[in-house]
This record gives structure tokens, C-alpha cells and sequence, in this order.
């Protein structure tokens, strides 16, 4: 399976630019906190704190033709009734993306998100809002890698995910609505 590029001569593999579980490769459990009694508890935060600075939100906005009646598509009855010639509705979409590669400051999101785009919109957890354009998607795994300028990235890098075994803690972080991350964790 290979991503669709926009660009020639380069060939993303989705394996090779995704093991898309988010594995991390710091540890995810440290023990800084404590409860009443002074007993450790285990807390995600030390870990949030390194790698939530790669979790962005991806803005898009696109212009889609509307469709008219099929009866409106005759010239005469489009004069008749007023009908302008083409209508458009602009669309907003939101998701959320990591950044793997600060040198070039490639993204990886959902193809979803930046689908039909016209304007695609990054912005980091530091506040900066930066434009993207796509290098490449697979619609079928729902994956796309976009670019920002690469300024002062932090990345998260992609860990191997056939070294993921049961009982391993996994966290899934995203930032959808351009608030602020959120965080899940589980279990394989």
C-alpha cells in the first residue's frame, strides 16, 4: 500500500512513515506524586510533559459545490427562478495530528481532515498557528502527511509497534478541538 503523493519522486510507505500506535518511547508510568499517607502514586504527567509539545490541532477549511435540483440544471428554468450559476459552501474541519519530523516538519493526521482542503491550518501547543500543505494521503488507512515550516518543532518519533505486548499501558493524546490536548490511556 502506498500514499498518494503530490509531490514526484518520493514514495511514502504507510508502514514505513507510520506504526501509527502511538508507543512511546519514554516510559509511561513515573511515581512523583503522593497520597495523604506519603505513598507514591503513579502519575502520567512527567510523560505528557515531554511529548504533548508534537500533539497539534489541524484546522482545514474547504469550498464545496452545492448541489442544485436536478430540475434547476435547464439554463431557462436557472433564468427563470434566479438560480446563480455555481453555489458554494464553505466547510470546516478539525483533528488533531503529530508532528514525526521536526527537521521538515512533516505532521501525520487523518486524511479525513485534510481531504479537499483549500486551507489547511496548524496549530502548535505554544500557540504559533502555522500553514500546511499535504505531501501525501491514503484514503483507505485514513492517513496524511502535511508540512509546516520547520521552526522550533519538537517531534514525537514512531516506535516500533510489533515490540507492543498485553498488559503494555498505551496513552492516545489529541488536541480536536483547539483547546488543549486530551488524554486517554489503556491497556493492550
Amino acid at each position: 500500500m502506498r500514499i498518494k503523493e503530490r509531490r514526484r519522486g518520493r514514495g511514502w510507505s504507510v508502514a514505513g512513515v507510520l506504526g501509527l500506535s502511538l508507543v512511546l518511547a519514554a516510559p509511561a508510568w513515573s511515581l512523583p506524586t503522593e497520597d495523604s499517607q506519603g505513598t507514591p502514586l503513579p502519575s502520567l504527567a512527567p510523560m505528557l510533559e515531554k511529548v504533548t509539545p508534537a500533539v497539534v490541532n489541524v484546522a482545514t477549511l474547504s469550498r464545496i459545490s452545492v448541489q442544485d435540483n436536478p430540475l434547476l440544471n435547464d439554463p431557462f428554468f436557472r433564468r427563470f427562478f434566479g438560480v446563480p450559476e455555481q453555489q458554494q459552501h464553505q466547510s470546516q474541519s478539525l483533528g488533531s495530528g503529530v508532528i514525526v519530523d521536526a527537521k521538515h516538519g512533516y505532521v501525520l493526521t487523518n486524511n479525513h481532515v485534510v481531504d479537499k482542503a483549500q486551507e489547511i491550518k496548524v496549530t502548535l501547543r505554544d500557540g504559533r498557528t502555522l500553514d500546511a500543505t499535504v505531501v501525501g494521503t491514503d484514503a483507505e488507512s485514513d492517513v496524511a502527511v502535511i508540512q509546516i515550516p520547520a521552526e522550533n518543532l519538537t517531534a514525537l518519533p514512531i516506535a516500533d509497534s510489533d515490540k507492543l505486548r498485553v498488559g503494555d499501558f498505551v496513552v492516545a493524546i489529541g488536541n480536536p478541538f483547539g483547546l488543549g490536548q486530551t488524554v486517554t490511556s489503556g491497556i493492550v
